[in-house]
């Protein structure tokens, strides 16, 4: 059979083993993670957020933290999700299942981060619907396209940059590494907790330096409608991140980097 173009159904064959990979195991690649997030609500609302305390000029620090823990949830998963694909696959062997088939390296590359994505948006969304019944803390949603915008663009991110992680990792180590020393501290470095407006200069410049910033601030504009830094700039560098991101894993993949011998 001669395929055209793009192998779409190889391309949702790979996409639908990807969701199925994780969703066999959703207690704990959907509904942990989610339980985690709320535990951080948990302590942050008991700690800072009685006594009506507000933020950025009258928003509720309940209402200021919720959207930042979602999103933040969201792209810590997607990046656990392709990291950990590729990874296993190298280290069992089973990697040449998914590089033998007649799929191009962007076909893969689609399949990896979509895969990401939807486990991204899956935590997100659960996390929100246990924060809809949480006492003090109102998620209504205000702007759904800033949502859906920096949700996704930082899940793609961070699915990216899991893609690039698992290439170049040879074990369970190299990939922890990235996860303790690169993705943790930037989420949580990025104004979650805090408002950047109170950091003193320099460290206002270290947080403006930091893309992870620009996806919980826009992600957060959506539901309390304020940012705490510029939206349209953050937008931008947000898809100049993933642009470069993207043709790295392309290039990695069509050369078959530290995945073919």
């Amino acid at each position: 059979m001669v395929i055209p173009f793009v192998n779409w159904r190889g391309l949702a064959t790979l996409y639908l083993k990807e969701v199925r990979r994780f969703f066999k195991v959703q207690l704990q690649t959907v509904w942990a993670p989610a339980i985690t997030t709320l535990l951080f609500l948990a302590i942050f609302t008991v700690a800072l957020g009685r006594g009506g305390r507000t933020v950025m000029g009258g928003i509720p620090f309940n209402d200021f933290l919720a959207p930042g823990l979602i999103v933040m949830g969201m792209i810590q998963n997607a990046f656990a999700n392709s990291s950990s694909s590729i990874l296993i696959g190298k280290i069992q062997g089973t990697i040449i299942d998914s590089l033998m088939p007649p799929l191009s390296s962007g076909e893969l590359l689609i399949s990896y981060v979509a895969g990401a994505l939807t486990r991204g948006w899956l935590v997100g969304i659960a996390v929100w619907m246990f924060m809809l019944a949480w006492p003090d803390v109102h998620v209504a949603i205000r702007h759904p396209l800033a949502i859906l915008y920096y949700g996704s663009m930082g899940a793609i991110m961070l699915g990216l940059l899991g893609v690039l992680t698992g290439i170049w990792a040879e074990k369970f180590d190299h990939a922890a590494a990235v996860t303790n020393f690169v993705v943790q501290p930037l989420s949580l470095l990025s104004g979650t907790f805090y408002t950047v407006d109170r950091l003193s200069g320099p460290w206002q410049a270290i947080s403006h330096a930091n893309p992870f910033f620009y996806i919980i601030d826009g992600f957060r504009y959506g539901f309390i409608g304020v940012s705490d830094g510029p939206l349209l700039p953050g937008a931008l560098l947000l898809l100049a991140i993933n642009i470069l991101l993207w043709a790295l894993c392309y290039t990695a993949l069509r050369k078959g980097w530290k995945l073919k011998a």
